[in-house]
C-alpha cells in the first residue's frame, strides 16, 4: 500500500510538471493527489466497491485542493486537476475498447458501464466539494497563516 501511495505522489507530480504547475506547488500537489489514492484504497478495502470510493476519494481530493488554495493564494484547479489524475479509470477506458475491438460485447458493455459509473462517482464528488462556500476555506487559509 505504502509504493502505491509514493508512486501516486510521483504521479501527481509528474502530471503537475506536465502542465506547467508552479514549482513552489509541486510538492503540495503530490500530497494532494497521494492522500486522494490513500483514501480511495482505504475504502475499497473496507468493501465499498470502486465507484463509492471514487466518490469520497474525489470530494477529500476538493476539500484539500480548496484549502490549499486559500492557503497559498492559488487557484483550487491547480491542486484539483493535478491531483485527481490518479482517479481517473484510463485502464477501464482501454479495456472497453479492446473489447469492443475484440468483439466481446458483453465485457465491452460491462467494462465500459463500470468506467462510466466510476467517471460520474468522481464528477460527483467534485461538485459536492464544491457546493461549499469558499468563504470557509478562506477562513481556514487566514487561521493557518497565524
Amino acid at each position: 500500500m505504502i509504493d502505491q501511495i509514493v508512486v501516486s505522489m510521483a504521479a501527481t507530480i509528474a502530471f503537475a510538471v506536465l502542465f506547467h504547475v508552479p514549482r513552489s506547488e509541486y510538492l503540495l500537489c503530490g500530497i494532494n493527489g497521494a492522500i486522494g489514492w490513500m483514501v480511495y484504497l482505504l475504502c475499497a478495502s473496507m468493501g465499498t466497491g470502486v465507484v463509492i470510493a471514487s466518490i469520497w476519494a474525489a470530494l477529500v481530493l476538493t476539500l484539500i485542493a480548496r484549502i490549499l488554495s486559500a492557503i497559498r493564494k492559488m487557484p483550487s484547479t491547480v491542486f484539483l486537476i493535478t491531483g485527481i489524475f490518479t482517479l481517473v479509470p484510463g485502464s477501464g477506458i482501454y479495456y472497453t475498447s479492446y473489447y469492443l475491438i475484440m468483439n466481446d460485447l458483453e465485457q465491452c458493455a460491462a467494462k465500459g458501464m463500470e468506467t462510466f459509473k466510476i467517471a460520474g462517482a468522481i464528477v460527483l464528488g467534485i461538485i459536492f466539494g464544491l457546493m461549499l462556500p469558499q468563504s470557509w476555506f478562506n477562513q481556514l487559509g487566514k487561521i493557518w497563516k497565524k
